[in-house]
């Protein structure tokens, strides 16, 4: 009863918004996607996975979502938006897959589908002159918000709570200031209808009791971003993140710097970025990072990277205080475990554009680690991407294989991921 309470009022709240719009002659706009999403892994070790097992103990994950987006103009320079996401498995945990990717809470099991309806979206903004003022549920972009941004590889993106201000009256640069108070954040199994804290070193994988260490309520940033040099785009952001030693009551500050220099005319295109989260108990350790990337395009069909990062040994992780994956140049499909946290990391990535037939994408990453555990990662991934009949569809392998066994004797890992998306 609890749940069809909470999807009837998020679909109430939707339709009556859309027929006050109407009253009023207000244009309301909508757009949307279908997806299905399929995930499956193979580990050894005691665990001892199967790719496409079903069995208790696998790691078979599938998802059936639909997202609705609907945004009107609600005149006086004032704009309204929101986003309404069902996620479901299409009865796909009775033979063929043992979790979700993403949910709302719920526990699947044979008797329990894991299907329900949440706001991932649900804002106001108003423009003045030059400047826009966002109020409420929204995404925020990786190109302006680094440490705190939605993340595209899931089924759905997460999203946060937040208010954003962007001004654009200096030339050549966009401003940002934000006031950052909660997110739905990103895991493998993630409860997408729950919002709570940011949180430093969040883990990969949903729990329901994050390990993470809590940003307490609230993080501010300021980005600058610049584009007044040739060829180049100069980004820079400070954070203040609030409590996230929940015992000692104590914040950090953090900072991200990017630099992209591209142009039709460079034969190469380069990258370079850095930052350090800084907690201020002085029993915690500053976490200092660094990456730089060059690109190529050999051919016109061919593009080739390389990249490299580094991260010390400090208290908190350079990770999505939102999501799970990292701002690094080195970030793949699968590797962000690996690469955000006392390490060196070196990447080697191709793709191959075909046309008609789409873009094969080989990568590979050999992580350095560390730490005592000195668990060295070469991940090595083949990525597929097409657009076809109007669906995004993507197919991918990921080989892991660690230098050390861990806990549950696991060193080797074999990924599978297929995801077909219809935009509308």
């Amino acid at each position: 009863m609890k749940k069809m309470v909470k999807m009837s009022l998020v679909a109430a709240s939707l339709v009556a918004t859309a027929a006050m719009a109407a009253d009023s002659g207000i244009d309301i706009q909508t757009s949307g996607q279908a997806v299905v999403y399929y995930n499956t892994a193979a580990t050894n070790g005691t665990a001892d996975q199967d790719l496409f097992g079903a069995n208790a103990g696998d790691n078979t994950r599938a998802n059936f979502g639909i997202q609705l987006n609907l945004n009107a103009d609600l005149k006086n320079d004032f704009t309204f938006g929101s986003t309404i996401n069902y996620l479901g498995t299409l009865g796909l945990e009775k033979n063929l897959v043992t979790n979700t990717m993403q949910d709302t809470g719920t526990e699947l099991d044979d008797n329990n589908i894991a299907d329900d309806i949440y706001l991932s979206q649900l804002y106001i903004a108003k423009k003045v002159g030059n400047t826009t003022v966002k109020l409420g549920r929204q995404e925020l972009p990786q190109s302006l918000s680094p440490l705190a941004y939605s993340e595209g590889w899931n089924v759905f993106k997460n999203t946060f709570d937040a208010a954003l201000v962007v001004n654009t009256d200096i030339p050549d640069t966009t401003l940002v200031g934000a006031y950052v108070s909660a997110t739905n954040g990103n895991g493998f199994g993630n409860d997408m209808a729950s919002f709570d804290d940011l949180r430093v070193n969040r883990s990969s994988v949903y729990t329901g009791t994050e390990t993470g260490v809590a940003v307490a309520g609230e993080a501010y940033m300021l980005t600058a971003q610049n584009k007044s040099i040739p060829m180049a785009t100069v980004t820079a952001t400070y954070y203040t993140l609030n409590d996230i030693m929940v015992a000692t009551n104590e914040g950090a500050d953090a900072l991200w710097g990017d630099i992209a220099i591209a142009d039709k005319e460079l034969p190469v295109t380069i990258g370079l970025q850095g930052g350090s989260i800084m907690p201020e108990a002085s029993a915690l350790e500053d976490t200092t990072a660094f990456g730089a990337k060059v690109g190529m395009k050999p051919v016109d069909a061919l593009s080739v990277c390389l990249a490299f990062s580094t991260v010390d040994d400090g208290t908190a992780q350079i990770r999505n205080l939102g999501g799970v994956k990292s701002p690094l140049y080195t970030q793949m499909i699968g590797n962000q475990d690996a690469i955000v946290w006392d390490n060196s990391t070196y990447m080697l990535k191709a793709a191959y554009n075909t046309g008609a037939y789409g873009t094969v994408i080989a990568q590979g990453t050999f992580s350095d680690d560390g730490s005592a555990a000195k668990r060295d990662l070469t991940d090595m991934e083949l990525v597929y991407k097409a657009k076809v009949s109007g669906f995004d569809l993507m197919a991918a392998y990921i080989y892991q294989s660690w230098s050390e066994k861990d806990a549950n004797e696991v060193d080797q890992q074999d990924v599978v991921r297929v995801v077909a998306r219809y935009n509308f």
